[in-house]
């Protein structure tokens, strides 16, 4: 669990100190890309707190995900229909069921009735 804190920590000071500028072409592909990789992060977070976390399905996961979504985007792009919103609806429901597991565990780990 240390080492996500630290990756975490490491990546948003990389991110800080290096400010990347992407156009705003890509904005929609990689707003959904991110919101992919968000949802890993909480699944690894809830896998972690019920002792399932397994290293290769949160890597495989990852960026499977945020594939997925970056080309349903790219193909609704070219066909003209908003396709993404199939991945904004799938990836923010689990967000926030990922969160709400998360939530609940932390709760019960930590406030005891």
């Amino acid at each position: 669990m240390i080492v996500v804190i630290i990756g975490i920590m490491l990546g948003l000071v990389i991110g800080y100190l290096l400010p990347i500028s992407f156009s705003t072409t890509y904005s929609l592909y990689l707003s959904v890309a991110i919101l992919a990789a968000i949802d890993s992060i909480f699944g690894a977070v809830k896998a972690n707190i019920e002792n399932q976390f397994d290293g290769l399905i949160f890597v495989s996961g990852f960026f499977s995900n945020a594939l997925l979504a970056g080309i349903l985007a790219y193909i609704g792009d070219i066909l003209g229909i908003p396709l993404y919103y199939a991945a904004i609806f799938v990836f923010g429901v689990r967000l926030f069921q990922n969160l709400a597991i998360i939530r609940r565990a932390l709760l019960k780990k930590y406030i005891k009735h």
